[in-house]
């Protein structure tokens, strides 16, 4: 339960914060610079997605998985060098990539230079930052996530770039504004993980024989998450790219919800599933999407009753909305009823499974959004994201229930006894 409660404190957190600077960052500056500011923060966190590698979620499920076969060797030094190092190795040339390749960027998306490059060089601190968050998850501790993902660095966002755009500062600072908490993020985290020990991430082979599908199914995910904004903003404009990020900045709470949920279920869906529990993964799984609904469901409904009210909040440009709202909230209620369908999935080594689905949803997104974009601009960005998200929802939850007999809602082990006796 305090797991629980710490993920979804973190997730309102995050989720306050990120509106807080899509409102701050839409009412200060003109609709073509915010857009361009979206599409950029938008791309770093998609190349951040994949060549993090999912090494997040692995830690959590090797350190979890440590707990129960108990700690030993010399799995600090393995992590450092076997985990942390290629990510780290990665993502610097990855930066370096985005560096040399700044001049096409800024003429493909109307983004200058400079963001560019400071992006490229926040780059690792962002990726590590999260994988070092993760790694404390993993050792059963929720304290790091909620004081750093849900405070340090969505707050310090908020007030370096809320103080840079008070300042008047030009383009590449407010990235710098807005890329610095990743920074401090990846150093405390660093500290506080160091303060767990002992632990063990097992055999580094065997960790990415584990890691390396879901690192496919992570890369992918994380285009998912983030692609709308740029396609958008490459086929219709920054100015559409911004009022499509405004009008589906709601759709952040409900998953934050969903991630926070995750975030507190994940090591023990692990190790209820590691331990051949199904009747304590269902019972997670089947808590955690009945709060999910509970939370959420209310957030829909009600935004899709006031949008005509909540849109012009961002500003004038952005109160044509109305439509992307109701398809966003419809959408999201049918994810939120499937539950956590993809965390079971991979809690259970189901990797490549994950994978899949979430390779078709990107196909169904990029097939959407080419033929309705170029039409509808932003409300055809949000019809292709809600074809592609049902399908990762949906997929994964026929999965799960002809893998493991769970789903979403039921009774559970009362009705397997009830069946059982008659």
């Amino acid at each position: 339960m305090r797991h629980g409660v710490a993920g979804l404190a973190t997730a309102g957190a995050t989720a306050g914060g990120q509106f807080a600077l899509v409102l701050v960052v839409t009412r200060s500056l003109a609709p073509a610079a915010a857009g361009a500011f979206f599409t950029a923060t938008a791309l770093c966190l998609m190349l951040a997605g994949v060549v993090r590698l999912d090494t997040g979620n692995g830690l959590v499920h090797a350190l979890a998985r440590s707990r129960v076969d108990g700690a030993g060797g010399d799995g600090g030094r393995r992590l450092v060098r076997g985990v942390l190092a290629p990510v780290a190795a990665l993502a610097s040339v990855t930066g370096a990539g985005v560096v040399l390749a700044s001049g096409p960027l800024a003429r493909l998306t109307g983004v200058p230079g400079g963001v560019w490059v400071v992006l490229a060089a926040a780059l690792p601190f962002v990726v590590l930052s999260d994988v070092l968050i993760c790694a404390t998850r993993g050792l059963g501790t929720m304290r790091p996530t909620l004081l750093l993902a849900g405070a340090v660095q969505p707050l310090g966002q908020l007030a370096l770039v809320t103080a840079a755009v008070l300042a008047g500062a030009p383009p590449p600072v407010l990235a710098a504004a807005w890329a610095l908490p990743s920074v401090a993020g990846a150093v405390l985290a660093a500290v506080r993980l160091r303060g767990l020990g002992p632990y063990d991430v097992g055999e580094v082979g065997a960790f990415w024989r584990h890691t390396a599908p879901r690192s496919a199914a992570a890369a992918v995910q994380s285009v998912f998450q983030r692609l709308d904004v740029v396609i958008v903003a490459l086929l219709a404009g920054p100015a559409a790219a911004a009022v499509y990020t405004a009008a589906t900045r709601f759709k952040v709470l409900g998953q934050l919800a969903g991630q926070g949920l995750a975030q507190a279920a994940q090591a023990r869906l692990v190790r209820a599933l590691a331990e051949g529990d199904l009747d304590g993964a269902r019972a997670l799984y089947q808590t955690a999407t009945r709060w999910l609904v509970v939370l959420t469901w209310p957030l829909w409904l009600g935004y899709a009753a006031l949008a005509p009210w909540l849109l012009p909040l961002f500003g004038s440009a952005y109160a044509g909305g109305g439509a992307i709202a109701l398809v966003l909230s419809a959408t999201m209620m049918v994810a939120t009823a499937c539950g956590m369908v993809d965390v079971v999935l991979v809690a259970g080594g189901r990797t490549a499974a994950s994978l899949a689905n979430v390779t078709t949803a990107v196909a169904v997104t990029i097939a959407l959004d080419v033929l309705l974009v170029p039409a509808y601009g932003a409300l055809g960005a949000a019809l292709g994201w809600s074809g592609g998200v049902l399908v990762k929802n949906l997929l994964p939850a026929v999965q799960v229930h002809r893998r493991y007999g769970l789903r979403p809602f039921g009774l559970g082990r009362s009705v397997k006894a009830a069946r059982a006796t008659s």
